[in-house]
């Protein structure tokens, strides 16, 4: 088996609405999948060619030689055009399992709907670290009362606690 490129081995995932999501989250997604590929993270996202899954793979497509993945419920689905890999699960919303354990990192860019709030959830349960990226006071309340959540107004902040929850640990 061939290694990776060195640039495609940290998969962070970008989470969030698709059909329903806000022009300013659709912005911020593209923002951050741009800023992550930048920072040498491959950008992993639900696959679909709406909202914030295609956003963060455009964004992240602006950088030369970038991994962008695909996690696809079905072999109906369009794929976002700037995935570089598609994965077909036919698992339907099962594959937000796959999403989650696939990635070191889940960051939840504004409230999305039941699917992002599932893959949140599903983070939290298998110990994956979450940050959320400009949620609503609700979201962000509920999250931090099941579990350690990193919350981030700006994509900045929000790749500042990507980069701090891949550290290496200190404690010896």
């Amino acid at each position: 088996m061939l290694p990776l490129p060195e640039s495609c081995q940290t998969i962070v995932g970008v989470m969030g609405a698709g059909d329903d999501a806000t022009p300013e989250d659709i912005t911020r997604a593209e923002a951050l999948g741009e800023a992550l590929a930048r920072a040498g993270y491959t950008v992993l996202t639900g696959g679909r060619d709406a909202g914030l899954m295609a956003a963060a793979l455009r964004g992240a497509a602006r950088v030369e030689g970038s991994c962008r993945v695909a996690i696809l419920s079905n072999s109906d689905t369009e794929v976002a055009p700037d995935a570089t890999l598609a994965i077909v699960t036919d698992l339907g919303q099962g594959r937000n399992v796959v999403n989650v354990l696939s990635s070191r990192v889940v960051v939840a860019v504004g409230s999305g709907g039941p699917g992002t709030a599932s893959e949140v959830a599903l983070a939290l349960k298998y110990r994956r670290p979450v940050v959320l990226l400009s949620p609503p006071p609700l979201w962000r309340d509920f999250f931090m009362a099941l579990g350690a959540v990193e919350v981030a107004e700006t994509v900045e902040e929000a790749l500042g606690a990507v980069r701090a929850a891949l550290a290496p640990s200190s404690s010896a």
